[in-house]
């Protein structure tokens, strides 16, 4: 039995950014992923950096460091969209 001590119900893609942004999975990962459940092509790298602003922020808030300079491209990125 596997006990997940913080469940999540929201958008699957914010679990998928989350995943990505410390290195992620194997390529075959997602392609499975893909495979059993398609995600929506248009605009999910944009969507992809918004759900990851809010981990990088706070990574930023614990550990300082070139988390910033990573929020401030985000959120640059953010903006042109």
């Amino acid at each position: 039995m596997i006990f997940d001590p913080a469940p999540y119900i929201g958008d699957r893609e914010a679990d998928l950014a989350m995943a990505s942004l410390f290195g992620g999975f194997p390529p075959a990962f997602y392609e499975a992923y893909d495979l059993a459940f398609p995600l929506e092509k248009e605009g999910l790298e944009d969507r992809r950096v918004v759900y990851q602003l809010y981990h990088v922020m706070n990574h930023y808030a614990m550990f300082g460091g070139s988390y910033l300079q990573q929020a401030r491209n985000s959120c640059e990125r953010i903006l042109r969209m």
